[in-house]
């Protein structure tokens, strides 16, 4: 088990450390932007079509927990592919922004939670 991946996972929503490379980080003043860009592993429920990867979708930024006093933003790149004999358009179903805002959905709840007190 890789103590960082571990780390990061405590940090960081898992499914971005499981699916995304970490590509980089800037600090500007007291804010960190952390960028992500989706592995190319196509979903596995496409696995049988012989996908062509396309690039990326147009990159969405969240913000997420504050970590040591500065605000978080990610920045995610989802990867899209092309199916070579149907050219139909196949990405992944993300569901880590909460509905309404651009947050994830962890730190939507922790914000509702801390806002009944």
């Amino acid at each position: 088990m890789d103590p960082q991946i571990e780390l990061l996972k405590l940090v960081l929503p898992e499914l971005l450390v499981d699916f995304f490379d970490f590509m980089k980080v800037e600090k500007q003043n007291e804010t960190l932007h952390l960028y992500f860009e989706e592995l190319n592993k196509p979903p596995t429920e496409h696995l049988h079509k012989e996908l062509i990867s396309k690039g990326f979708h147009d990159e969405i930024t969240i913000q997420d927990f504050p970590l040591r006093g500065k605000h978080v933003f990610l920045h995610v790149k989802r990867r899209r592919w092309t199916d070579k004999n149907t050219k139909e358009i196949v990405q992944r179903d993300w569901n880590i922004v909460a509905k309404g805002t651009r947050m994830t959905d962890e730190f939507a709840s922790f914000l509702k939670q801390i806002s009944r007190f």
